[in-house]
């Protein structure tokens, strides 16, 4: 499938103060990375795969990202360290500043949707000063039909100008040049001064957790999302790093999404995006075939090193860790078509735990799930930022905290209750280290994680460890004693690590982190919550 959907329509930008532009309207992505390659923005790879450097900025830049304060944001927004706030007038100026920046240029504009069910569909237009940026956009917002794009009527504006920084940042609210602001009341989106695609992605998502909640009662969740034969949908939490777009693309399963889903009052999960961004650094097709095999003309790799015959060297970071390839969902095989589906069965909280404590599985109760959800925990391991020389323990609120606009309970409550409501089991799973920490223990089998993890889905995990659960002593989780494909000794972090005194040392320490970490939120977490909290010697 390649959708080229084009229309004869035109559009003038007149109306956001964007004059005398060359506006490249709904352009296809085989137009985009011609012009790309024309105007020497991007090369091709030995596939006839496009791949771009995004410059100085290849992340997301967090401490930059702000929220205009005013009367829909003032009392909802969990304002902090995360959500920082700008003034409208501060807001305003920087929107004329970018809107007087793109005029006169040869600038893109595309419209798309994000939302897969039609009840939750929300219209944006996305203007662009990079062919490459709209490119993926079309790769990872949902594509309208002709019919739709001619009676097509935005809901939300983004306007992403890389190439301007504010020239006197603290003068207007601003850390430094470049800004990612989300503007509610006029439902605008501005990117200026970084050229990274996933400000405009995680843009746009930070707008649906609030929205979605505050308005549609839906749960926005940063999850990937699959549904087997039978029709039982199986959803992932992880953050960067963990396997959630791995474990998530299984060829005996479809593929609702790899990112970012609702959960409906209707009893539904549904995709946001209509393509999927990966990590692409160490990416082998053995370890992920349809990540791998999404790469082809369509696909946007992003700050990759190239070897001398034009293929992609997966292994070089010398540009960054966090090398990328967006793709339209349809580059993979088995999806779901639309991207939605019912209820889940199974809920898999993925960590790669760098501290080889966290058993590669474990059963959670409503408390313990409630409790790891707004914990949201991985480990950060050396090599992975500049300074860390060891694993360090890292927390981000619901699996997503940098894009969470309201206070992390809400979410956890709503979680909690649609958890109850459809009956669903929860584990947790540790993607990281056995037999030791990171620099004495080895990471996980990928095959034993997809073993388990398939067990749990199908039944057999529980149907062979009913009522003979193992109690973790400072975790309190549910350790399985027995798995089909997986070693007994994998099973048991304990048991891998052939020293009981350094295990359990470790695992205080990883303990004292969690709760240390969870203090913020103590104030409004119930008993049941905090009844899953780890014990500490």
């Amino acid at each position: 499938m390649v959708d080229n959907t084009q229309t004869s329509k035109s559009i003038s930008l007149e109306t956001y103060g964007i004059k005398n532009a060359k506006v490249n309207y709904q352009l296809t992505p085989k137009q985009l990375q011609a012009i790309t390659v024309e105007k020497g923005m991007g090369k091709e790879t030995a596939n006839g795969t496009l791949a771009i450097n995004t410059g100085k900025y290849t992340g997301r830049s967090p401490q930059d990202r702000f929220l205009v304060k005013d009367d829909y944001t003032k009392d909802r927004v969990w304002w902090g360290k995360t959500n920082k706030a700008i003034s409208p007038k501060n807001f305003d100026f920087l929107q004329s500043e970018i809107e007087n920046y793109l005029s006169g240029k040869e600038i893109y504009a595309r419209d798309g949707y994000v939302c897969a069910d039609p009840k939750y569909k929300m219209n944006v237009r996305t203007i662009t000063e990079y062919p490459w940026s709209n490119m993926f956009i079309y790769n990872m917002f949902l594509r309208p039909s002709a019919e739709e794009l001619e009676n097509f009527k935005e809901e939300w504006l983004v306007l992403c100008a890389p190439g301007y920084e504010c020239p006197k940042p603290e003068s207007y609210g601003l850390r430094q040049g470049n800004f990612s602001i989300l503007n509610f009341t006029k439902k605008i989106a501005l990117v200026g001064g970084s050229a990274y695609t996933g400000e405009m992605k995680k843009g746009i998502f930070s707008a649906l957790n609030m929205i979605l909640p505050v308005d549609k009662n839906v749960l926005p969740m940063h999850c990937s999302a699959n549904v087997g034969e039978d029709g039982d949908t199986a959803i992932f939490f992880g953050l960067s790093g963990t396997g959630k777009t791995t474990l998530s693309a299984d060829p005996s399963r479809k593929l609702i999404g790899d990112d970012e889903h609702g959960w409906t009052a209707e009893n539904s999960i549904f995709n946001f995006e209509g393509g999927c961004y990966a990590k692409a650094i160490d990416l082998t097709e053995e370890k992920e075939p349809d990540i791998f095999r999404a790469i082809k003309p369509g696909a946007i790799l992003e700050n990759v090193i190239f070897k001398d015959n034009g293929e992609v060297d997966y292994e070089d970071s010398s540009i960054t860790q966090n090398t990328r390839v967006s793709y339209p969902i349809y580059h993979i095989d088995n999806i779901q078509q639309p991207s939605y589906a019912n209820d889940p069965k199974n809920i898999f909280f993925l960590t790669a735990d760098a501290f080889g404590v966290l058993p590669p599985i474990s059963k959670l109760s409503p408390g313990q799930a409630a409790y790891h959800f707004i914990s949201g925990y991985t480990a950060k391991v050396a090599g992975t930022e500049a300074g860390i020389d060891e694993p360090v323990p890292s927390f981000s609120a619901c699996f997503g905290e940098p894009f969470m606009p309201l206070h992390p309970t809400k979410y956890a409550e709503m979680l909690s209750k649609k958890m109850q409501d459809a009956g669903v089991n929860v584990w947790l799973v540790n993607t990281g280290w056995t037999g030791g920490p990171y620099g004495v223990g080895t990471r996980m089998k990928l095959k034993y994680t997809r073993a388990m993890i398939t067990a749990a889905m199908n039944g057999q995990l529980e149907a062979a460890n009913k009522g003979n659960y193992h109690t973790h002593s400072i975790f309190g989780v549910q350790q399985p004693r027995t798995c089909p494909n997986v070693p007994t000794d994998v099973l048991s972090p304990r048991t891998t690590w052939n020293n009981d005194k350094g295990y359990y040392d470790m695992a205080d320490k990883l303990a004292k982190s969690f709760r240390e970490n969870f203090k913020k939120f103590e104030e409004y977490a119930n008993d049941e919550i905090m009844a899953g909290a780890p014990n500490v010697r």
